[in-house]
């Protein structure tokens, strides 16, 4: 075990996506947190918060900043995530609101939607490293450290039973939790590699396909499709998109789509998009926002009459919280059948149950 503090940056573990939840013993299993993933440095007197991209947070999370400084031993490297806690659960969209330019705006949102941080993961302690010691060994070290801490800093739940993970995949989405990690005990941390699975939430809906985007650079492929479905009101929303395609079949979709590129906007649901106002304009699907990052968000109109089938995992408000996955065409399926009816709809919980759960029976 290395003697050296770590300094950041550090690149954080990742994880793949599994079907289900693995098999046998040997696993730790913890709930999957919607949010910013971060990882903390606690050094000298000051917390030190960086991104997933390796970038500093604290601009965007003073009150987190100092609620870390306070509660975490100096010394210490926690790997978590930054969340926003919200009536009825973790809020995404009002995360996503933290990450403002305007001081001004920082300070007020730091009040009125104030951030939390999840531990899971302890990357060091009393200034050294402990990396590469096995993961259960972590987590006791972990559960060490942060036995007495007090929000709006958790140490999430963790348990090696199966079946309550199980459960946990079925009862924790009504909190807004995107699902159950999956981490072997005996493995190190190792950065940037997938070494964890993540098993998430899988449904499938059939969808309105009304555009769609170039891929790249090119005119002969597709990059992504615009999906959309139908509200209470009969007016066709923009749900998300699907994207992960061959390249053969990326310019089969184009083929395939020329013909109803013909006339799309002349009655297309969506052509006002460009004069809405920001609200609605956020909603369609060339839109451009801070979160757009100078992406060419330019689309191309198809006329709403083809229908397919996607996967997708999380339904953040009126839209998919990830890119779904295309699965097929659906011929048999009219347009106007394609509506936010179909989806499922997770049963609420209560976001505090869920820091309860894995005391008693891990």
């Amino acid at each position: 075990m290395a003697t050296s503090a770590l300094q950041p940056p550090i690149e954080p573990m990742l994880a793949k996506i599994a079907a289900e939840l693995p098999q046998g013993a040997g696993y730790l299993f913890e709930p999957k947190w919607d949010g910013f993933r971060a990882i903390v440095f606690r050094q000298g007197d000051e917390a030190y918060i960086q991104s997933r991209d390796l970038r500093p947070l604290n601009r965007y999370f003073p009150e987190l900043e100092r609620a870390l400084a306070q509660a975490l031993p100096k010394g210490c490297v926690i790997d978590g995530e930054i969340v926003v806690v919200g009536a009825s659960g973790l809020d995404f969209d009002a995360l996503q609101q933290r990450l403002h330019p305007a001081a001004s705006r920082v300070a007020r949102l730091a009040k009125e939607t104030p951030s939390a941080f999840v531990a899971f993961d302890l990357l060091a302690a009393g200034g050294r490293s402990t990396m590469a010691l096995p993961q259960a060994e972590r987590r006791v070290r972990l559960e060490r450290l942060l036995g007495q801490v007090t929000k709006p800093v958790y140490l999430t739940p963790m348990t090696r039973d199966r079946a309550i993970a199980q459960d946990w995949l079925q009862r924790f989405e009504g909190a807004g939790l995107d699902g159950v990690m999956a981490k072997p005990e005996a493995g190190t941390y190792q950065p940037g590699k997938r070494a964890m699975l993540k098993i998430k939430h899988a449904r499938s809906a059939d969808c309105v396909v009304a555009g769609f985007r170039w891929y790249r650079d090119t005119k002969d492929a597709v990059g992504s499709l615009l999906l959309g479905l139908y509200n209470e009101a009969g007016v066709l929303q923009h749900v998300g998109v699907a994207s992960a395609f061959t390249l053969a079949m990326r310019r089969e979709l184009a083929d395939e789509l020329a013909p109803l590129r013909k006339n799309a906007l002349k009655d297309h649901p969506w052509r006002d998009w460009a004069t809405a106002s920001d609200d609605d304009a956020n909603r369609m699907p060339g839109a451009q926002s801070r979160w757009s990052a100078g992406k060419d968000l330019s689309w191309e109109a198809l006329r709403p009459e083809r229908v397919c089938e996607v996967k997708y995992d999380h339904l953040q408000g009126d839209r998919f919280r990830h890119a779904a996955v295309f699965l097929r065409w659906r011929p048999d399926k009219p347009p106007e059948d394609c509506r936010y009816d179909q989806l499922e709809v997770a049963t609420a919980f209560e976001l505090e149950k869920v820091f309860g759960a894995g005391k008693s029976k891990r």
